[in-house]
């Protein structure tokens, strides 16, 4: 892994607020005896998680990592999933002091609608149609995660949503990442098949750290445990096998680990107990800028 050092880099920890999961689908075949001392459920076993993303600031390039579930779905939908919470994709990049047109690049881990819901919205004059919110930003996928939610498997219909995928295509500003990592001075690309078909996880470079965006491989600290794995994984085998390769390269090369999904922990690290891997140190990404 050989990364080109840019002194100019700023990270920025983008929050698109807060939605709610079922608990045992989120934890597998964990019992709620145990999972619910880590993340509590409410009285409809619903669990807060958080919609976590990144902006990375590097010369004439601000790349945003995912983008959250967005506000274009309808009020049935978003009933199913109850966001809450103070914060927006758009006011957290501004908080961040940027707008949404000078973001140059959006790169998905996946196209879950909750990874990408937010670079699509309703046109003011027109909420029958669709424009993107990053309109001079490149959108960058892989073929396969894009051929595998355009015909999606049944278990994963409800999560490939096509109002959020399309109109980036029919704008014109659908890219895939192939042989070639457009962003390989800035960071490389791990990539996953356990929870959907090629899941990208960044793994940056910063400093004398490295930090990885763990999407969905591991979407809390609560799931660094080998065995708890999401119901919702097409693969949950294939994610337990991944999951330890990674953990284990973690614990060994010292990797800051950046939650998606963790409702409290934005960073942690990790290390080897007679248990498995554990985690270490938890913080915020601000404590090691």
């Amino acid at each position: 892994m050989a990364f080109l050092f840019i002194r100019s880099m700023n990270l920025h920890v983008i929050h698109t607020g807060n939605f709610k999961l079922d608990g045992g689908a989120m934890f597998g075949v964990v019992p709620k005896s145990i999972w619910n001392k880590l993340n509590p459920a409410d009285e409809n076993n619903m669990c807060t998680w958080a919609m976590r993303c990144l902006l990375i600031e590097n010369n004439d390039r601000l790349i945003l990592i995912d983008t959250g579930i967005g506000d274009k779905q309808s009020p049935k939908f978003f009933s199913y999933y109850y966001l809450h919470g103070q914060q927006n994709l758009m006011q957290s990049i501004q908080d961040a002091g940027f707008t949404a047109d000078q973001v140059t690049d959006v790169f998905f881990t996946h196209l879950h609608f909750d990874h990408c819901g937010g670079a699509v919205k309703y046109k003011l004059e027109n909420e029958n149609e669709f424009e993107l919110t990053f309109k001079n930003a490149r959108h960058w996928s892989n073929e396969k995660q894009w051929n595998w939610a355009l015909y999606p498997n049944a278990r994963e219909k409800a999560s490939f949503l096509k109002e959020n995928i399309l109109p980036l295509q029919a704008a014109g500003q659908l890219y895939f990442i192939g042989d070639e990592n457009p962003f390989s001075r800035w960071f490389d690309i791990i990539y996953v098949n356990g929870h959907t078909e090629k899941q990208m996880l960044p793994r940056i470079r910063y400093k004398d750290k490295t930090i990885v965006f763990v999407a969905d491989l591991l979407p809390s600290a609560a799931h660094i445990p080998i065995p708890y794995v999401m119901s919702y994984d097409t693969r949950p085998l294939l994610t337990i096998a991944e999951k330890k390769t990674f953990l284990e390269e973690a614990t060994e090369k010292e990797y800051i680990l950046f939650f998606e999904h963790d409702p409290e922990i934005e960073c942690a690290t990790v290390y080897m107990t007679d248990k498995g891997v554990r985690v270490k140190n938890t913080f915020s990404l601000q404590e090691i800028l």
